[in-house]
């Protein structure tokens, strides 16, 4: 049998230093040097959960999760408690944490009547929730795309006004619990509007998880087309197993923001048993691993995991954290 050349593009043959050396020089060269990680726990995390947690709880987690270096903690929503009674306590929860120097702390504010609320807790980033699908859009909030973006119209003319910094997720942009696989075309679209209204970073949200590295890398070459990288972050769940996958897809295509959540907090409503979001722990020990910059202290961060899930009652979804737990 002969070895195939160099050139060769199938490569399988070669010693496992010549492939190591190969993968190296070939892709790792593309990731990021530094990453951001927007720590969505206390808010996409505990939004779900059927038990309140206690506010006194929800603080420590937060400051716990500030402990560890987190550049980014999306502290609650200012919601109506008659659609998020787990988030009631939004006031208690923003008065209450300690805020870090050179740590943000952005709150969800799906109208008018939130953002105000949410300012007046002291909130100094907020963020705007749409979606890719339309038929999740009706569901969600009964209207269409379109209509949704003249509700959150009037918190951006607000935000803008006030000089506030405004983030926004696009849901459902790897698959629709009722549409099913959305086209990256209807992605671009979207996440080009939000962009264009004023979002200064848009979160492409896998919101059921059903998406596959390749699925990825379709929807961002086609939303890269309309909107910078560098205003692109994704939120990848982890419903089938894909969540670092699609993750490192998205760090080979020049993103550098990665929403996660401690403890791999959330579930997903449309899965029954699903695990719901990327655990930032497993998140911070691969790009450690790649060598990418992310200021989190994984030990403190494993802290904080392993505290709201003694709260929660239940076995974290972090597989480094088992993983540690073990040794």
């Amino acid at each position: 049998m002969k070895w195939r050349s160099r050139q060769s593009p199938s490569w399988n043959l070669y010693s496992t230093g010549e492939i190591i050396e190969q993968v190296s020089t070939s892709s790792v060269g593309t990731f990021p040097k530094q990453v951001k990680i927007v720590e969505v726990g206390p808010r996409d995390g505990l939004q779900n959960e059927k038990n309140i947690v206690p506010t006194p709880v929800k603080i420590k987690l937060i400051d716990m999760l500030s402990e560890a270096g987190l550049p980014v903690i999306e502290v609650t929503s200012f919601v109506s408690p008659k659609w998020v009674p787990q988030l009631a306590d939004h006031d208690e929860v923003m008065k209450g944490i300690q805020k870090f120097p050179g740590i943000n702390y952005p709150v969800l504010t799906p109208n008018f009547k939130g953002f105000q609320a949410a300012v007046a807790a002291g909130a100094k980033e907020v963020t705007i929730f749409g979606a890719a699908s339309e038929l999740f859009t009706k569901k969600n909030i009964n209207c269409s795309i379109d209509e949704s973006f003249q509700r959150f119209g009037e918190v951006l003319k607000a935000a803008q006004a006030a000089s506030m910094p405004v983030r926004g997720y696009v849901s459902c942009v790897l698959g629709c619990p009722y549409e099913g696989k959305i086209s990256p075309a209807k992605v671009a679209e979207v996440a080009k509007k939000m962009y264009s209204v004023g979002c200064y970073e848009i979160s492409l949200g896998d919101t059921i998880g059903v998406g596959t590295p390749g699925a990825m890398k379709d929807m961002l070459s086609a939303v890269m087309h309309e909107v910078p990288v560098a205003a692109l972050a994704v939120h990848c769940h982890d419903t089938y197993g894909q969540a670092l996958a699609n993750t490192l897809m998205a760090l080979q295509m020049g993103v550098s923001v990665v929403d996660s959540s401690v403890a791999g907090l959330g579930g997903c409503p449309y899965a029954q048993g699903a695990s719901g979001n990327l655990a930032t722990e497993d998140l911070v020990y691969m790009l450690a691993g790649l060598g990418i910059h992310t200021g989190v202290n994984l030990q403190k961060l494993l802290e904080a995991g392993a505290f709201i899930s003694q709260a929660l009652n239940r076995r974290t979804s972090s597989k480094v954290a088992q993983a540690t737990c073990k040794l």
